[in-house]
């Protein structure tokens, strides 16, 4: 049976009702104490884990998120595990809500099962909102004997005008309209509105928060775009790069065509300054859901989970997108608060996807099937053996590999390796691939990294012959902006 992490009871009480709990469903109108916790996921797009002021950083904006991080776990190297795709959130929502590592895992979540839909079968209630780009199908088979609003379908939108569906009675999503706020908001508002039903019910939920920003369009409200203005923008990234310094594969991508190239370091600080606007406003939002809860009188019965599908270079080595294994687009911020939870910063490697199997083994019921996540043991307790080694990877043409030291990357379709000391060299700055001292480090990571392929059944070669490394220069390259990119960010940034 899963181990229990919560109450203060007895330890055989507590597991005999566990063991109870983990076959009956709970039982609405139940006295809170003796049922299971609620849980509560905060989901965000394209945020980079050091753009918040609880990771150090003195120009986010971010207290209502730095006040909630004091009070929670916090895994300070988690990572995306790696997308086949260039919309690399699609696939990470689906290993996080599956538990399973990239190609075990349908993008569309079909005959997969699912957190929520685990949950539900304990008697859990489930509400959405947000942001669902894996399909119609899956978000009414998962949500639809639930709650639900203002839901997305899709990637991407204008902030200011989201499409969104109301769910209705027949568990189906309706049609679709404009949404009337910014997104944020927008969402804020939903979560707010179903927490203050919820504070009434007698049943646990499973809540589903997936917002938009800080994805672009880089669009904040106005005062929240005049905070990070002039002098007051942030800084450009310690590794900026005015271009990338090979040809990574995916150099033309769309997130990468929202500036030009070389990449002019105003420019960059001016995106920043939308990005870190667009983290603010966001932070007021989720600000609004925690006080909600609060309010309810549910904050103490209620498991948090606050993260990222993914980060974003934003000039990080001459890029913008997320479609690379660097440190600043793989990593992710992942928090858990809530009872039995003891905070504080965690170091040990992490996936986004481990947070469904800390989430059951935490509330005492099984896994998942086919769950490939690791429990992450928020209350400190006995944890499986920590991994001594994580892996990503990008469609067919990056691979990469890194311990608690060191970080090995791999461009097959280049035939270049870059190796990276991270104590030393968080930002990936100096590469030690060519290193005579490092060469017997080199090669241990190779090899880690050929165990990680055969273990997650990656089908694409790491190593490949005879593979010509290209340095283009894209200056002046012609770009044209998406249909998502509202008037003035295409005459700011386009023309």
């Amino acid at each position: 049976m899963a181990r229990s992490r919560i109450g203060s009871v007895g330890v055989l009480a507590l597991l005999a009702l566990l063991a109870l709990r983990s076959t009956l469903p709970a039982q609405a109108g139940a006295d809170p104490a003796e049922r299971s916790p609620n849980v509560l996921v905060l989901l965000v797009d394209d945020l980079r884990p050091d753009a918040l002021g609880a990771a150090g950083n003195p120009y986010a904006r971010t207290p209502n998120l730095d006040a909630f991080a004091e009070d929670s776990a916090r895994f300070e190297n988690t990572y995306c595990f790696g997308s086949v795709h260039g919309a690399v959130c699609q696939p990470s929502r689906a290993m996080i809500l599956s538990g399973r590592t990239l190609w075990r895992t349908d993008l569309s979540l079909r005959g997969m099962p699912t957190l929520p839909e685990h949950l539900r079968r304990r008697g859990y209630d489930t509400f959405a909102t947000g942001k669902w780009h894996n399909g119609r199908e899956s978000f009414e088979r998962l949500f639809g004997e639930g709650h639900a609003a203002q839901v997305m379908l899709g990637g991407m939108s204008n902030h200011e005008a989201v499409p969104v569906r109301q769910l209705g009675e027949n568990g189906q999503l309706g049609e679709q309209s404009t949404g009337e706020k910014f997104s944020s908001e927008l969402f804020a508002d939903a979560t707010v509105d179903f927490l203050q039903r919820q504070g009434e019910s007698g049943s646990p939920f499973f809540a589903w928060v997936a917002f938009t920003a800080p994805h672009d369009p880089r669009q904040p409200p106005k005062e929240f775009r005049a905070m990070f203005r002039g002098d007051d923008r942030p800084p450009l990234p310690p590794n900026f790069l005015p271009q990338h310094p090979f040809d990574n594969g995916r150099l033309i991508v769309r997130d990468e065509v929202l500036a030009g190239w070389p990449r002019d370091p105003e420019v960059v600080r001016d995106q920043l300054g939308e990005y870190y606007g667009l983290i603010a406003h966001m932070d007021v939002q989720i600000g609004r859901i925690l006080e909600a809860l609060e309010e309810q009188g549910l904050k103490d019965d209620t498991i948090v989970v606050f993260a990222a599908d993914h980060g974003l270079a934003m000039g990080s080595h001459g890029l913008l997108g997320k479609q690379n294994l660097y440190e600043h687009s793989m990593g992710a911020p992942m928090w858990f608060r809530g009872p039995g939870v003891v905070p504080g910063a965690r170091d040990e490697l992490a996936y986004l996807h481990d947070i469904s199997a800390t989430v059951c083994d935490h509330l005492g019921f099984p896994r998942l099937p086919g769950d490939e996540g690791r429990d992450l043991a928020l209350d400190l307790g006995p944890a499986a053996p920590p991994r001594r080694s994580l892996f990503t990877t990008y469609e067919n043409k990056i691979r990469a590999v890194r311990n608690e030291r060191f970080k090995l990357i791999r461009y097959p379709l280049a035939g270049l390796e870059q190796l990276f000391d991270l104590r030393r060299d968080p930002h990936e700055i100096v590469d030690l691939s060519d290193d005579p001292q490092y060469a017997e480090v080199a090669t241990a990571l190779r090899a880690e990294l050929l165990e990680w392929q055969d273990r997650v059944g990656d089908p694409h070669p790491a190593f490949l012959d005879g593979a010509t490394v290209e340095r283009p220069d894209l200056s002046g390259r012609e770009r044209k902006p998406d249909r998502w990119q509202p008037d003035w960010i295409v005459e700011k940034y386009f023309r």
